[in-house]
């Protein structure tokens, strides 16, 4: 079971009538602070990719993956066959990989780096991972509270890995059969249209997230949940 950490002394915004998809800025990366904003539907990135101040944010169009919606094409269905996808196996290895100072558009610091992998150990966050042969080549992490699962990033070393770590997720998530649960991606990119993302107005996202935080989380743990 997850451990509940100190509860945060910030207070967030309502984000339903905020303007825009930025809701605050200012506050912490504490575990307590973190949660607190996930079940808000609030989410942090630093500002170019600098700290502080952290940001905060609420997109106005929300971007989901409705887990009947995952599109798997024939050629991922035959690439899923080539690797073995565990979890939580290598939290900060896949937090490394994905805030390589070499990608385009990076953002994830130190400083974030080092929040998420507390939220891991304390039993919030988690990692999808793509092997073959032995080696780590492709992955996702986000955090998990109840039937919610918030997408931070996914990163690969080869073809079709992080897609092969989606299809793991969603396994994950519909395994056990508990119908509601919410895979938030926060906005749709055209990569992530092409695997059935979809953008829904904020004011659904917050009731669906509301309904997907009273629901059983899935039983996350290491192990392989794909094997080709």
């Amino acid at each position: 079971m997850p451990v509940e950490p100190p509860p945060t002394p910030w207070v967030f915004p309502d984000p339903v009538d905020a303007p825009d998809d930025l809701v605050g800025v200012g506050a912490d990366l504490a575990p307590g602070t973190l949660l607190a904003a996930y079940r808000s539907g609030i989410f942090p990135m630093p500002e170019d990719g600098v700290r502080p101040p952290i940001h905060w944010f609420c997109p106005v169009q929300r971007g989901i993956l409705p887990l009947d919606g995952l599109r798997v094409s024939r050629s991922l269905r035959r690439s899923v066959r080539d690797f073995e996808v565990r979890v939580d196996t290598a939290f900060e290895e896949v937090v490394a990989a994905c805030g390589d100072p070499t990608r385009e558009a990076g953002w994830i610091t130190g400083d974030i780096a080092a929040a998420y992998a507390e939220l891991h150990r304390l039993g919030w966050a988690h990692s999808v991972e793509a092997w073959r042969d032995g080696a780590l080549v492709g992955g996702l992490y986000g955090v998990g509270i109840g039937g919610l699962f918030a997408g931070e990033s996914m990163f690969h070393h080869v073809r079709d890995a992080s897609k092969v770590a989606l299809v793991g997720l969603v396994e994950v998530l519909t395994g056990d059969g508990v119908p509601g649960r919410l895979l938030d991606v926060q906005w749709v990119t055209p990569h992530l249209a092409t695997l059935g993302a979809v953008e829904v107005p904020r004011p659904a996202y917050l009731r669906r997230l509301d309904q997907a935080l009273e629901l059983p989380a899935p039983a996350w743990g290491g192990g392989p949940v794909v094997r080709g």
